[in-house]
């Protein structure tokens, strides 16, 4: 194999895994990444683990702290906000785009994804359901033609799978209602999208983002009250 190659597949696998740590809770908000103790137990040298480290920065999951390093981004309403502001920006415009274009295949792909998403439902598989959900809204935008606005969506909804997953994690509370309402909006937005109808499917869009910003504001108010009590 290409030594380069190699190691950007390395960096890659390393980036996934420590990714995925993050959005589970394994490494939890606040917790200190340090450099070493990642390679070995990554088993690798140090350079991947930097490269790692500074994408999740880039994606939000990471913060650089002077004297501390690499820290796990705290939650905060600021990021949140950020976040889904700039997917009710950015994912209608792609989906305008996208519509004239998708063909049978595409909407053949968003059927099996939602039939994915309704069996992660059913199993309260949060991390397969966040991948699910991030996989068909690129699949609803694959058409778009916009290839730098889809990496930045794609950026956007990795951070927003984290804060989901405090939101819907919460199995006692809202967290089922929460998964079933998405699968209800995201078989509404494929029928729309199927239609043709790009200002209803826009519209519904929008509202879509914007009801779990506001779901996920009133949780993280909600963990934070109960912090303090």
């Amino acid at each position: 194999m290409n030594p380069l190659l190699k190691h950007r597949t390395l960096s890659a696998a390393v980036l996934d895994q420590l990714r995925k740590a993050i959005l589970d809770g394994t490494y939890p908000a606040g917790a200190q990444l340090r450099q070493d103790a990642l390679a070995e137990a990554f088993r690798v040298s140090r350079i991947p683990i930097r490269e790692a480290l500074f994408q999740l920065d880039a994606e939000g999951l990471v913060r650089f702290v002077p004297q501390k390093g690499a820290v796990v981004a705290e939650l905060s309403t600021e990021e949140i906000s950020d976040v889904f502001e700039l997917r009710r920006l950015l994912e209608p415009r792609l989906l305008a785009r996208s519509i004239p274009s998708l063909d049978a295949g595409d909407f053949a792909r968003l059927d099996a994804l939602h039939a994915q998403m309704v069996a992660a439902t059913a199993a309260n598989d949060l991390g397969r359901w966040g991948q699910i959900n991030a996989d068909f809204h690129m699949a609803l935008y694959a058409r778009a033609g916009l290839p730098r606005s889809l990496t930045i969506v794609h950026g956007l909804l990795q951070a927003s799978d984290r804060y989901t997953r405090v939101h819907l994690g919460d199995v006692a509370g809202m967290g089922i209602a929460g998964m079933q309402r998405a699968v209800s909006e995201h078989a509404a937005l494929a029928d729309l999208s199927r239609a043709g109808d790009i200002a209803a499917a826009c519209g519904f869009l929008d509202q879509h983002i914007l009801t779990v910003h506001e779901d996920l504001l009133r949780e993280l108010e909600r963990s934070q009250r109960e912090a303090m009590t």
